[in-house]
């Protein structure tokens, strides 16, 4: 929402107009939403994106609402009149998103995967992109696992044993991914970070 508008929570939009695709999950999740508090709002009904975002922003709408990441793109994309928008805090839907692979491509599946737990797990232990040279004299057992120096895991992939070595130099570990990729878009970690730090984010021992 516009932040002139001085709304602080979804549960003070009564009487509100609302931007939304026709279709998605997102328009029967705000129509729920303000059925379930018993507040009252005018969908404002538009299928292509960028009408939508056009709309909104010329005041056909007081708020607009779609997945929490494409919020804060959106948001991003104003520049210098960003602050002038407002992410309301409530999760009105969980709607997780991931990586995905084509159905079928069991063997790739396995690797973005495992990847992504291999990333996990070095967050865990502290190995970044700079310092996953010096992890390589590791003693703990599951890190050298991870970075190839022993056991076979990689080959139970169908890759190099590296696999995981060569994503993490390459990339970095997932709480690097997030601060180059989404942080600046002014979305904070929250539950996706890790078991361990009050997140969602759990990978699997990797033996």
């Amino acid at each position: 929402m516009k932040k002139s508008l001085g709304v602080k929570t979804a549960k003070e939009m009564d009487g509100a107009s609302v931007c939304v695709a026709p279709g998605t999950s997102t328009e029967l999740a705000v129509a729920d939403f303000f059925r379930e508090h018993k507040i009252k709002f005018t969908p404002i009904i538009i299928a292509d994106v960028n009408e939508i975002q056009n709309a909104y922003l010329a005041g056909r709408c007081d708020a607009y609402s779609t997945d929490a990441s494409g919020l804060a793109g959106f948001r991003f994309q104003q520049g210098a009149k960003k602050d002038d928008h407002i992410l309301l805090p409530d999760i009105i839907s969980k709607e997780p998103l991931g990586a995905m692979v084509r159905k079928g491509d069991d063997k790739f599946f396995d690797i973005v995967r495992w990847t992504y737990f291999a990333m996990t797990i070095a967050e865990e232990h502290g190995i970044t992109a700079a310092n996953v040279d010096e992890a390589l004299k590791s003693t703990v057992p599951e890190v050298r696992r991870m970075l190839g120096v022993e056991g076979d895991m990689g080959k139970a992939l169908g890759v190099d044993n590296k696999w995981a070595y060569n994503a993490i130099k390459q990339n970095g570990n997932f709480a690097e991914n997030w601060e180059r990729n989404v942080t600046p878009y002014g979305v904070p970690r929250g539950i996706n970070n890790l078991w361990n730090k009050g997140g969602l984010h759990y990978a699997p021992p990797l033996r």
